[in-house]
């Protein structure tokens, strides 16, 4: 069992900067590729980024390239979503999500296997 817990949501104005993070436990953090998925209201949820066991790697969304950057850091077993020049449709909740002994990037939610409750992210016009 893993347990993930996301801090970092908030209001911010269209332009501005948050920092998600995601602290895991309970299991092998470096085990687990890691993701950030989102849901706005009214719609399915949305894969975001994801990162590699050892953090080579990285995959976003085509919507958030150029603006989100998704790191980890497996000594603290913490993963971080930095989001920059955010955009009103960037509202939402997000998701930490870790997918176990995954060696290749997935953008469906059905192959991750522990969640986090959930952060909700709002910015404003």
């Amino acid at each position: 069992q893993v347990q993930l817990v996301e801090s970092g949501g908030g209001l911010v104005q269209a332009g501005g900067s948050l920092r998600l993070s995601c602290a895991a436990s309970g299991r092998t953090f470096s085990n687990y590729a890691m993701g950030w998925f989102r849901q706005a209201p009214g719609k399915e949820r949305e894969f975001v980024a994801q990162v590699s066991r050892t953090g080579s790697n990285t995959y976003y969304a085509e919507s958030v390239k150029g603006r989100f950057t998704i790191s980890r850091d497996n000594a603290k077993s913490t993963v971080n979503l930095q989001m920059n020049s955010l955009k009103p449709e960037d509202t939402a909740v997000y998701y930490c999500a870790a997918a176990y002994l995954r060696l290749t990037v997935s953008y469906s939610d059905k192959n991750y296997d522990y969640w986090g409750q959930g952060t909700q992210v709002t910015v404003s016009s």
